[in-house]
This record gives C-alpha cells, sequence and structure tokens, in this order.
C-alpha cells in the first residue's frame, strides 16, 4: 500500500479547509483552482532550476516549449 506524499496531504488538508470555509456557498471551479495553486509554484520552480532556460524546462517537466510559454503567459511568468 502505497502512502500518500506530502503534497497529496498538503492538498487534501487545503482542500478540506476550503470545504470548511464555503460559509453557505456552493464549491464552484475546483478544479482550476487546485491547478493553478500547484501549477504556478512548480513552473517558477523548474524555470529557476534551469536558470530561465524554457527548452531543459519543458523537458524535465516533460511537456512542449510551447505548451510551457503558454503556461507561462497565463500565469504572468514571461
Amino acid at each position: 500500500m502505497q502512502t500518500d506524499s506530502k503534497l497529496s496531504l498538503a492538498v487534501r488538508e487545503s482542500l478540506d479547509d476550503y470545504f470548511m470555509h464555503l460559509d453557505g456557498q456552493p464549491p464552484h471551479a475546483i478544479y482550476e483552482m487546485v491547478l493553478g495553486c500547484v501549477e504556478k509554484p512548480m513552473l517558477e520552480y523548474v524555470l529557476n532550476k534551469v536558470g530561465g532556460n524554457q527548452s531543459k524546462a519543458a523537458d524535465m517537466l516533460g511537456i512542449n516549449r510551447n505548451t510551457l510559454r503558454k503556461k507561462m503567459a497565463a500565469y504572468g511568468l514571461e
């Protein structure tokens, strides 16, 4: 049996907190919220790790460089 990673546990705890504080409001756009909270810092970290080299970052992330550039633009990382 595989145990949850620290990242998985952090996501679960954050979602517990999110649902606890809805204050009667219906949940909305959870997928985008979680993805945005994880994706932007991951992109920043990897780009920093490779000194801003987008080709190396894309390779490290396992995505196309054009996809990386689109994500960077979406998060204002250019």
